[in-house]
């Protein structure tokens, strides 16, 4: 088991799902003991930017979702190469796609800023489906649209050129994410390369055309988008 518990940093900041703001995505169909049952076995776990959360091939024994920060959810191929599958952003539940399906993690999880995750046992979970037809539709709708908005995405992105790609990237950034047209990058031009497929060298070349453009400004992470109108245009001509 890869996992390095000495890097991981406990939290107490929730008495209860209850006072969760995201337990309506999931548990707002649980009775008192439902409740006692999945605060008996969760976890709230800290980790800083750059630390694996889960390594693929590690056993899977919990339930993962994302109180705060980024993910990047990814697989290692033979030569060593990365390949990032999606990011993942505050109340998604970052294991819902291999928890029903298999022993092990096929992807590898990593904060891409410093996060914080509720980590719930398993069993309790897959008890509590079990029992609770409710809970079992909301999982089922959940997986659902995790699965769809992955396969948008991809192929969305496969009818893209460089630019394109690059201005999609930027957009779900500043829309989806921060919320804003202002923010920190938080992959590298490596990263985003492995994300949206293409090479490091045309993520730069092509960072630095927008820049040059008007459209974007950097400094070091800090990016703006100065000009979102022609942003959409690149993103929505591919």
């Amino acid at each position: 088991m890869h996992f390095n518990i000495f890097r991981m940093r406990i939290k107490k900041d929730i008495i209860s799902c209850r006072t969760c703001v995201y337990r309506q995505l999931l548990f707002g169909d649980l009775n008192d003991i439902e409740y006692g049952l999945i605060n008996e076995g969760r976890t709230e776990m800290l980790f800083k930017r750059g630390e694996t959360i889960k390594h693929e091939g590690e056993a899977i024994q919990s339930f993962l979702y994302l109180r705060s920060g980024l993910v990047k959810l990814y697989k290692t191929d033979k030569t060593g190469k990365d390949h990032i599958l999606s990011i993942n952003k505050p109340g998604d539940f970052v294991s819902l796609l291999s928890i029903f399906s298999g022993n092990t993690y096929r992807y590898s999880i990593t904060a891409i800023e410093d996060t914080l995750v509720c980590d719930v046992n398993l069993e309790v979970l897959k008890y509590l489906v079990s029992t609770n037809g409710n809970l079992s539709l909301r999982l089922l709708n959940r997986m659902s649209k995790t699965s769809d908005e992955i396969i948008d995405n991809q192929f969305e992105l496969a009818q893209k050129q460089v630019k394109g790609r690059v201005a999609h990237l930027l957009l779900f950034f500043a829309n989806q994410i921060y919320r804003k047209n202002s923010f920190n990058l938080p992959l590298t031009r490596r990263e985003i390369g492995e994300l949206i497929s293409i090479t490091t060298e045309n993520t730069i070349r092509t960072l630095s055309e927008f820049r040059k453009d008007g459209i974007i400004d950097m400094d070091g992470r800090k990016l703006m988008i100065l000009d979102k109108d022609r942003l959409d245009i690149i993103n929505k001509g591919g």
